[in-house]
């Protein structure tokens, strides 16, 4: 472990950090991106395009899910070191679909409800960009081995 890592978080931590941290696989390809992030609670949002819309004209369910999921899985993994990351994995999901958007700005609140050493429960309301609720949900999620320790693993 780094010295940096080791000691206290690094003071010039920003939510372009915690985004940078997902900068690779389909939360980047779906353009998610950091807004909140602290202890137990992350606001993540992205905006929607042609691209990220169904038949209708309306916003995926899959893209409200999978934002439903990753901030239900990081409302549980914060992990204040820039260099440094916590994984976890989705156990399960349930989702309420509740309202629609087309093409906007959307962002979702996930907030970390109880858990022990390895599991936590977390629930996410998805919000578009005039306040209207498009999802609700719950999920479990388990941290993976690497990421038991707040101090998180090195980001490979």
């Amino acid at each position: 472990m780094s010295s940096s890592s080791s000691a206290t978080p690094a003071s010039e931590y920003t939510m372009a950090t915690a985004t940078a941290k997902f900068s690779h696989g389909f939360p980047a390809l779906l353009g998610l991106e950091f807004l909140e992030w602290e202890e137990g609670r992350v606001v993540v949002g992205m905006q929607v395009d042609e691209r990220h819309l169904n038949l209708g004209r309306r916003v995926h369910g899959g893209v409200l899910a999978t934002l439903l999921d990753v901030a239900g899985a990081c409302a549980g993994t914060f992990c204040p070191y820039p260099d440094r990351i916590r994984k976890a994995l989705t156990l399960s999901m349930t989702t309420t679909f509740t309202g629609q958007a087309g093409p906007g700005y959307i962002r979702a609140i996930g907030v970390k409800r109880a858990g022990g050493s390895r599991i936590f429960n977390s629930t996410v309301e998805v919000y578009s960009e005039d306040d209207t609720l498009l999802i609700l949900g719950e999920g479990t999620f388990r941290l993976r081995s690497d990421s038991q320790d707040p101090r998180g693993a090195p980001i490979a």
